[in-house]
C-alpha cells in the first residue's frame, strides 16, 4: 500500500517528515492524520499533555476541540460526533474511563465509530498517578454494561502511538467499533524519532448511516438511539449481528510482533512500556546462551491466541511480564490451555515490601534466569 509522507506537520516554522517527539505528541499527530479533527477531553493525569496537545493543534487547521465538564459529558459529546459521521477521538486516564463507561456502551450498541485512549494508572478508586497497566480487564472485556466489544491496540514505542492511532480510525469505520488505545504513563512521555506519514489502509464502506440531515437526505428523517432494540422491534437480531461482527473481528484483525521466538524454550509475553523491558531481557539472555524469545501483543482484543498456543504445543514455557496483578496473564492461560508452563511477574513480584516502581530489563532477565 502506499503510504505518503505527511507534509502538513508543523511545529514552530518547518516542515517535517521526521521529528524527535513524545508519545503524547506521537498520538496527537496519529489522530490527526487519520483525519481526526474533533476531540472532547478532560484533564486528568497523567494524560493531560494529550488534551494539551490538540487543544493547541487543532485550532490551526481548523478543527475543533472541546474541553468538556465531565467524563460522563466527554461520552455524550463523542456519541453526538460519531452519529454525525466524522472522525472524533478523546484522551482519559484510569478512573476517567470508569466514568466513561455508561455512553461507551451505548456508543457500542449505536455501533458508532470512535477512538479513546486510556493512559492507565495503578490501582482501583483513584489509585495513583504512577505508571501502570491495570486497566487491562476492564478494557479487553467491554467496560460498561451489556458485554460488548472493544478493539483494543496496544502500542510499545513512540512510532506505534502514531501508527496505532490511524490503524485505529481505520478499524473504528471498517467495523463502526469503538477503538481503545491502552497505554501508559511512561511510553507517552518518552521521546523518540517518529515518522510522520499519512497511512494509507484501504478502502471503507460509505458512512451511509451517518445523521447528516433531511436535505441531504432527500427529506427524509435520520435515526440513531441507544434503544434501538426497542424502537427496530427486535433485541436478539441486534445482538446476533453484533456477536456475528465480533467473530469477523477475532478472525481477520488478530496482530501481534514476536523476536526471538522460533526455537525460544521460554516465552516472554508483554505489551506496553513493559515489551519494550522484555525485548532488551531477551538480548541478555541470548548473549549468556539462553533460548528466550518474546511475544508482543498488538491487538488486546482480539487476543493473539492462537500463536501462544502453537508455542505452548511445542513445549515452549512462558513468562507473562506485566505492570498489574495477572490481568493479561489470565487471556494468556486460556490460549495455553493446560499444555505448559505459566509463569507472571508483576506490579508487587519485583521489589522489596511496600515498593512500587517500574519494571527494568534487568528484573525480567533475573527473572528468567531464575526459570532457566
Amino acid at each position: 500500500m502506499k503510504n505518503p509522507f505527511f507534509r502538513g506537520h508543523y511545529r514552530g516554522m518547518y516542515m517535517a517528515e521526521m521529528a524527535f517527539i513524545h508519545g503524547y505528541e506521537a498520538m496527537g499527530w496519529g489522530g490527526i492524520n487519520a483525519g481526526c479533527h474533533h476531540f472532547f477531553g478532560y484533564p486528568i493525569t497523567p494524560q493531560n499533555e494529550i488534551t494539551e496537545f490538540f487543544a493547541r493543534e487543532l485550532p490551526k487547521i481548523g478543527g475543533r476541540f472541546v474541553q468538556a465538564e465531565s467524563e460522563s459529558a466527554v461520552g455524550a459529546m463523542l456519541f453526538g460526533a460519531a452519529a454525525a459521521g466524522v472522525r472524533c477521538m478523546t484522551s482519559t486516564a484510569s478512573p476517567g474511563w470508569g466514568l466513561m463507561q455508561e455512553m461507551l456502551s451505548h456508543i457500542s450498541w449505536c455501533e458508532l465509530p470512535c477512538v479513546v485512549v486510556d493512559c492507565q494508572r495503578g490501582g482501583p478508586g483513584q489509585g495513583t498517578t504512577r505508571h501502570a497497566q491495570t486497566d487491562y480487564l476492564s478494557a479487553t472485556r467491554g467496560g460498561g454494561q451489556g458485554g460488548y466489544k472493544s478493539i483494543v491496540l496496544a502500542p510499545s514505542s513512540v512510532q506505534e502511538c502514531h501508527d496505532l492511532l490511524q490503524l485505529g480510525f481505520y478499524l473504528a469505520d471498517k467495523y463502526r467499533i469503538l477503538v481503545v488505545v491502552l497505554t501508559d504513563g511512561i511510553l507517552i512521555q518518552i521521546a523518540e524519532p517518529v515518522e510522520l506519514k499519512t497511512i494509507d489502509f484501504g478502502p471503507l464502506p460509505p458512512k451511509d448511516w451517518a445523521l447528516k440531515g433531511t436535505a441531504k437526505k432527500g427529506g427524509r428523517w435520520d435515526l440513531i438511539h441507544s434503544t434501538r432494540g426497542l424502537i427496530l422491534g427486535g433485541y436478539t437480531p441486534i445482538i446476533k449481528e453484533l456477536h456475528k461482527k465480533y467473530h469477523q473481528i477475532a478472525d481477520l484483525e488478530v496482530r501481534y510482533r514476536t523476536y526471538q521466538a522460533d526455537d525460544a524454550e521460554l516465552i516472554l509475553i508483554a505489551y506496553g512500556y513493559v515489551a519494550r523491558c522484555c525485548e532488551g531481557a531477551v538480548d541478555m539472555a541470548r548473549a549468556q546462551g539462553f533460548k528466550v524469545g518474546f511475544i508482543q501483543p498488538i491487538t488486546l482484543w482480539p487476543f493473539p491466541c492462537e500463536v501462544v498456543s502453537q508455542k505452548a504445543s511445542q513445549g515452549c514455557k512462558f513468562l507473562v511480564v506485566e505492570d498489574s496483578m495477572e490481568q493479561m496473564f489470565e487471556d494468556v492461560k486460556l490460549s495455553v490451555e493446560g499444555k505448559a508452563e505459566i509463569h507472571h511477574l508483576g506490579l508487587l513480584s519485583r521489589h522489596l515490601p511496600g515498593e512500587v516502581g517500574m519494571l527494568f530489563p534487568e528484573t525480567v532477565f533475573e527473572e528468567v534466569k531464575k526459570l532457566l
